[in-house]
């Protein structure tokens, strides 16, 4: 065992079966309490039928499972509580219903090592976490976190080789396309399947990108075919052992190729379907279900849903705070604007960031309502951590490659740089409907091959030049230029990006000192390159020069100060 990896413990419990009465999702609560030092965990177990059913495909066994990431090294022990009785799973009372003898009580010791993982494992860098700030923080390596992946599609859970999903559309996924990206070594599950999905997930990976999103329930919604549930139509009380076992499996590679998870847990219309809204039974279940399988991973982010635009601001606030007060990690806790939800900002939320939506197809609104999202959150007292994840509109947004229109200029230029010059803490890309390779029919990530370079450049850009961005902030007014984006730490370092190249100048008024002016290509990537100007020196508006080519291209404009740490 070593710290940040995952420790499964397995319970021999009561034998039960998906459809058994009493539910054992329901009238069964197991929590396993784990303590090191000043560290404690109350950890929620769940049924897992035969506790090997993605292998076997079990609906019945007696087996429990808690799934737990120590934070540290050193000695830990645990302690267990099994609990029976109808509803126990989602009361809060610890001395809810009988205890479970033979489990409740047990209790023993974990000798943890620590972690071996480096590079993009994010077993190597702990975990991450909202710390008050416009940008997450991993626990273990103290590095800031700065995303960009895809958020299309939506569905990417639907797919042929996880049981019982059903394809109604014909929108359920083989994910054929990815099966050259199966490396050997790589997970499967039961004789093979699964090196679709798996492979998609290398190939995000290989091009530089470090975040997917997907949706665990879209009964009622855009696809029909995501649910946890043994039927899509309900009880949404019976939940399906050997699916969900399959799902951990990706995510658990998602977790070593470094890719944060989205979990986008309802939309807009399925938000209401749960309890009619209200933080009952069925949503608390849900929720807590989702913790207990899945929250062990190392990055991810409880999103309320997508386009909430219904739910009464006592229901969200109490769905985030569900979340918040059982997630024995603290993830994150997001929303996506169908609404504007200034109802949530500030302490009297568990929110800790939004999911941003726009809905222009040239991605002009990205930089405004990033800043406005960032801004008023900051006044409101608790800084929100602000990403675009549907940058764009619905019909068109981020095209294929091979029709790619304006979508590839306009999408770098006023989303990719927009949300991030901001202050935002990155982006997820969607796929208009009016396109091949969809929100919903996409199967191969090579349609955006050509895209996901940008975002790659972009994320190269802030890594291999460790430019501070969690010390900066948007600051457009310190530049001469109207169509670019200015983000600073004051004194110290500055980033200009021109979205049709040219010059600018840049106000150092209040900065002494030397500075260096290096150009950086958004377009092509690759390292600093000098331009016309190569240093200038503080106290005033200073002319930053020009590219030494493609003058009438976007580049990115490093200035920072002479000596300061650099690569």
């Amino acid at each position: 065992m070593k710290a940040w990896h995952k420790v499964t413990l397995a319970f021999g419990g009561p034998a039960s079966s998906e459809t058994a009465d009493p539910n054992p999702f329901t009238d069964y609560r197991l929590t396993v309490t784990f303590r090191s030092g000043d560290a404690a965990y109350a950890v929620p177990g769940y049924y897992a039928a035969d506790g090997n059913a993605a292998e076997t495909g079990a609906a019945a066994g007696n087996v429990w499972l808690v799934h737990f990431a120590p934070d540290r090294a050193g000695a830990w022990t645990w302690s267990a509580s099994f609990r029976t009785g109808p509803g126990v799973a989602v009361s809060d009372d610890p001395r809810a219903g009988a205890p479970v003898a033979g489990v409740d009580g047990k209790e023993g010791t974990l000798a943890v090592g620590p972690t071996d993982k480096t590079g993009r494992d994010f077993r190597g860098k702990g975990m991450l976490r909202y710390v008050g700030h416009r940008y997450l923080r991993f626990a273990g390596t103290g590095e800031w976190f700065l995303k960009c992946g895809a958020d299309a599609p939506e569905n990417f859970l639907a797919y042929d080789d996880f049981d019982n999903t059903t394809n109604v559309g014909n929108r359920r996924k083989s994910w054929v396309p990815h099966v050259r990206d199966w490396r050997p070594g790589d997970p499967t599950w039961r004789g093979g399947k699964g090196k679709g999905i798996i492979g998609a997930l290398n190939y995000l990976a290989s091009e530089g990108l470090n975040v997917f999103s997907f949706i665990p329930l879209t009964v009622a919604g855009d696809d029909e075919n995501v649910f946890p549930y043994v039927a899509p139509g309900g009880p949404f009380t019976r939940l399906d052992c050997s699916k969900l076992a399959q799902w951990e499996i990706v995510f658990e590679h998602a977790d070593r190729l470094g890719l944060y998870l989205h979990f986008k847990t309802l939309e807009t219309e399925n938000e209401m379907l749960l309890d009619d809204g209200d933080a009952g039974p069925e949503r608390r279940l849900y929720y807590r279900e989702l913790i207990a399988r899945f929250g062990h991973h190392l990055a991810l982010n409880w999103n309320l849903g997508e386009e909430i635009n219904n739910a009464s601001t006592a229901q969200k606030k109490a769905w985030a705070q569900y979340l918040w007060d059982h997630d024995p990690y603290h993830h994150p806790v997001v929303i996506h604007n169908g609404a504007n939800h200034y109802d949530l900002l500030g302490p009297g939320s568990a929110l800790t960031g939004f999911s941003l939506q726009t809905n222009r197809p040239d991605f002009s609104s990205v930089h405004t309502q990033t800043r406005n999202y960032i801004d008023r959150s900051q006044a409101a007292g608790k800084p929100w951590v602000v990403a675009c994840d549907e940058p764009g509109d619905a019909q068109h947004a981020l095209r294929p490659d091979d029709d790619a229109g304006a979508s590839h200029e306009d999408g770098r230029r006023n989303g990719l740089w927009g949300n991030v010059m901001a202050g935002g803490a990155g982006l997820e890309w969607y796929f208009g409907y009016k396109h091949a390779h969809s929100d919903l029919t996409c199967q191969d990530f090579r349609s955006r091959d050509k895209w996901w370079d940008y975002c790659r450049y972009m994320l190269e850009f802030f890594r291999d030049n460790a430019v501070p961005f969690h010390e900066m902030a948007g600051d457009d007014g310190r530049i001469a230029a109207k169509d670019g984006y200015c983000f600073a730490k004051p004194g110290e370092v500055y980033v200009v990006y021109l979205k049709n190249g040219g010059s600018t100048t840049l106000d150092l008024g209040g900065a002494a000192g030397t500075f260096e002016v290096r150009w950086y290509d958004p377009r092509h990537g690759g390292a600093l390159q000098a331009g016309s100007v190569r240093s200038v020196t503080g106290g005033g508006s200073r002319d930053l020069g020009r590219p030494l080519d493609a003058p009438g291209e976007d580049w990115v404009i490093l200035v920072r100060k002479a000596g300061a740490a650099s690569p």
